[in-house]
């Protein structure tokens, strides 16, 4: 069943609210998560050498060489699931018209609510969209 035009636009009101709030969790979400392949070719690759290079220094007992393959092993997974830098997302205060301003700078913030926290920004901006006006 499709959205109504009100839920709708009170949906993207709210994605762009979350875009504003926390720009690098909207990102993650919208984000596929898929990684380029690659990156995980290469880090196997260099986890099996620093395998091998654990494997061959334990074999003649040169401490040296087990720790330099650990080391090898650590940095290949390291480097395979460290994040990718990512495009950042506009920062401050959506308006109603969707334009993103500098969080001291947005019409109709009041002092306040600087502190108040985003569930609580959230229920006002519902109770005030339903009529409530608090």
């Amino acid at each position: 069943m499709p959205l109504s035009e009100y839920e709708q636009r009170v949906l993207e009101q709210m994605e762009r609210a979350l875009t504003s709030d926390d720009p690098r969790l909207a990102n993650t979400l919208q984000s596929s998560g898929r990684k380029p392949v690659l990156r995980y070719v290469i880090a196997g690759v260099g986890l099996v050498v620093g395998l091998l290079v654990l494997v061959l220094g334990a074999a003649n007992s040169n401490v040296v060489l087990g720790v330099v393959g650990f080391a090898v092993m650590f940095a290949a997974v390291g480097w395979a699931f460290a994040f990718a830098p990512r495009k950042r997302g506009p920062h401050g205060v959506v308006g109603a018209d969707g334009a993103v301003a500098p969080r001291g700078t947005a019409k109709g913030r009041t002092k306040g609510s600087s502190t108040a926290g985003f569930m609580s920004r959230m229920e006002a901006r519902w109770d005030r969209r339903r009529g409530h006006g608090r």
